[in-house]
């Protein structure tokens, strides 16, 4: 079952894809990750596709990561007495604080932490950027506001504030109800929406503790300014193009994109690119060319894993849209170009033995033509500093614990396997060579390069290169 690339994909599970039958498919059609997006279904729903997907797990004795996406808090507009109005660029409109259904005069915001917040000059959209409005007045329960960008508004649509922190939880009473659910099934990793500051994900952090590796979305321009201290917290971010670019100008997102995936790189914290990737294979069969580049560019840029969201879950051709990317990702990492970029945003090695016996294995693999990178890793971050300096040989990582060996299938390279402690350096490298013919990573007469941490087990030891021939 090995992938013939190293940028993973990330497949979202909807009812175009919830069979165990469709799971199947999307899985040999190049998907590593399963995403469960919480703001649908029930949890009887998310409760028999995790088993599905656990039970695909052991037929094809390969470690698949399931990642559970949170709701987050949704800012919406009450209802309104005729069901739409229609905002005309120029005119006046106010919201008020309250539920009662209104009109343009009196548009219902149920949300007083925007009154508290929001400032004249400021803006507020409405139903993803389509209509903008521009604060000129506000008390504790009225605002007064321009509209600058026209258009129909009509009950519950969504309001974004790019300008405005607020001092709102990204965990709401269904997400913690998500939460501890997820967790209960065993989810690998989390995802947090509306991340706006670092206490935001030491909220969420304390409520996962190490059962999950937590994602930190980044879809707010306030995560922008604190993104360093957001990365460090976090075990992965997201990069969602779609509210972010909701929020901040469409110009803005591709260099934002570039510099996110390089921070995270810098930090050996998986990054994924989402949102739109293939978004035409909804209900095509093909992508369009300005899509496949896309996908290429996230891959040139370093991403550990690119997603596919409606495409799989919902679109007209799942298993398609994985295949497309697979290729995709594949022909790109083939391309003459492509080592000399990735090289070239290589981050600086930290001064650390860890991350320097990381990259000197990934150097030594180049220089000898090594088949592989040999890795045991007791927590996974062996590995995904091994990753950080973006090889260009695949990474095999043995690991005896199976949770970390499902996170591991959203780092970039990272080929998992479980396999039993060892009990001292010989045993190690009879161990390795091993597992690397049987996994079908090398043959009689290459060479591996062995990572690991002496003593054995001990999270944090990355201490020993060793060249093996098999």
């Amino acid at each position: 079952m090995r992938r013939h690339r190293h940028a993973k994909i990330v497949a979202t599970v909807g009812p175009a894809s919830n069979t165990p039958e469709r799971l199947r498919e999307l899985f040999l059609a190049g998907a590593d990750v399963f995403r469960l997006n919480f703001s649908h279904g029930t949890h009887e729903d998310h409760a028999k596709v995790h088993a599905a997907i656990r039970a695909l797990e052991q037929e094809v004795g390969r470690p698949i990561g399931i990642l559970q996406d949170l709701q987050g808090p949704k800012i919406r507009i009450g209802t309104l007495t005729a069901g739409r109005e229609d905002l005309i660029t120029g005119e006046r409109v106010i919201f008020r604080l309250g539920r009662e259904p209104g009109d343009k005069q009196s548009i219902p915001l149920p949300h007083p932490e925007i009154f508290k917040a929001i400032m004249p000059g400021q803006d507020l959209l409405i139903d993803d950027g389509r209509v903008r409005v521009r604060v000129r007045g506000v008390t504790d329960e009225v605002i007064t506001a321009e509209v600058i960008v026209g258009g129909a508004i009509s009950n519950r649509k969504g309001v974004n504030l790019p300008g405005t922190a607020l001092d709102l939880s990204p965990l709401t009473e269904k997400d913690r109800a998500d939460l501890a659910f997820g967790l209960s099934l065993g989810m690998d990793w989390v995802a947090l929406s509306f991340v706006q500051r670092p206490s935001d994900v030491i909220e969420a952090k304390g409520l996962i503790g190490d059962r999950a590796g937590l994602v930190s979305k980044i879809e707010k321009p306030q995560a922008l300014e604190k993104i360093d201290d957001i990365i460090r917290l976090s075990d992965a971010i997201m990069v969602a193009r779609g509210d972010l670019g909701v929020e901040i100008p469409h110009e803005d997102v591709p260099g934002r994109q570039k510099e996110l995936v390089r921070a995270a790189r810098l930090a050996a914290k998986p990054v994924i690119v989402a949102t739109q990737m293939l978004d035409s294979m909804v209900a095509s069969p093909t992508p369009t060319r300005a899509e496949a580049s896309d996908v290429a560019t996230a891959v040139f840029d370093g991403a550990d894993a690119v997603m596919l969201s409606a495409e799989s879950a919902s679109g007209q051709y799942p298993v398609e849209a994985v295949s497309m990317m697979n290729r995709i990702i594949a022909s790109t990492e083939k391309h003459s170009a492509y080592r000399p970029i990735v090289t070239a945003l290589e981050p600086e090695v930290d001064h650390t033995p860890s991350h320097a016996v990381a990259a000197a294995a990934g150097d030594l693999a180049g220089t000898i033509g090594a088949a592989a990178i040999f890795a045991f890793t007791a927590s996974g971050n062996t590995v995904a500093r091994i990753a950080r300096k973006r090889p260009d040989v695949p990474v095999l990582a043995a690991t005896p614990n199976g949770d970390v060996a499902r996170r591991l299938a959203l780092v970039w390279g990272a080929h998992a396997i479980r396999s039993g402690d060892v009990g001292n350096y010989e045993e190690m490298v009879e161990r390795a060579k091993e597992l690397a013919v049987t996994a079908d990573f090398a043959q009689s007469g290459q060479r591996i390069v062995i990572v690991a941490g002496i003593p054995f087990g001990q999270a944090g030891s990355t201490n020993n290169l060793r060249v093996a021939k098999i």
